[in-house]
């Protein structure tokens, strides 16, 4: 990128025009770029690991129904990790006694950039009350159902499908998980 020209911005999102030169050398000097902050979330096992804690939610910029893990947005100055163990807690009432980085990705790397972070969230003690009212309602979903469930379409977001799809594949499968 030569130069990039702020076009909007929000605590939210950013939108920028970027000038760039492609790999063919083809200039582009008004290719779009928007900057989401970093979100994490969290793939929180029950004492045997053979369920996830999900929340089934409304998206209401997609109107979808669907099952998310708990997690939000990285507040600055703030580590995902730390991020995950506040947002247990706020959303869920748990308190995961181990919190381990699974992986990170974009999910729309071509002209958004938005770091998103999967964590293995697992020895979790309910703690208390969940203090955010506003995202779903929680419940252990067998890791047997997850593929199923994606199937079906009842799991969309991508956060929760790389989480939940990464560690299936590192454990073998929901039959061994």
């Amino acid at each position: 990128m030569r130069s990039v020209t702020p076009l909007y911005d929000s605590k939210w999102v950013k939108l920028a025009h970027a000038d760039v030169v492609l790999p063919s050398g083809e200039h582009n000097p008004r290719h779009h770029v928007v900057t989401m902050p970093p979100a994490a979330m969290a793939v929180l096992l029950n004492p045997d690991h053979t369920a996830v804690l999900m929340s089934w939610r409304h998206r209401f910029v997609s109107d979808v129904w669907n099952w998310e893990l708990p997690g939000g947005l990285v507040d600055e100055g703030e580590e995902p990790a730390e991020t995950i163990a506040r947002e247990l807690i706020e959303e869920t009432g748990y308190q995961a006694g181990s919190i381990e980085h699974l992986v990170s990705f974009e999910p729309m790397i071509g002209m958004v950039t938005s770091p998103h972070h999967v964590y293995l969230a697992t020895d979790a003690q309910h703690v208390g009350d969940p203090t955010e009212l506003n995202e779903g309602r929680f419940q252990w979903v067998l890791l047997a159902q997850i593929p199923a469930l994606v199937a079906k379409g009842d799991i969309r977001n991508s956060g929760t499908l790389v989480g939940l799809l990464h560690y299936l594949a590192l454990n073998g499968g929901p039959e061994s998980a």
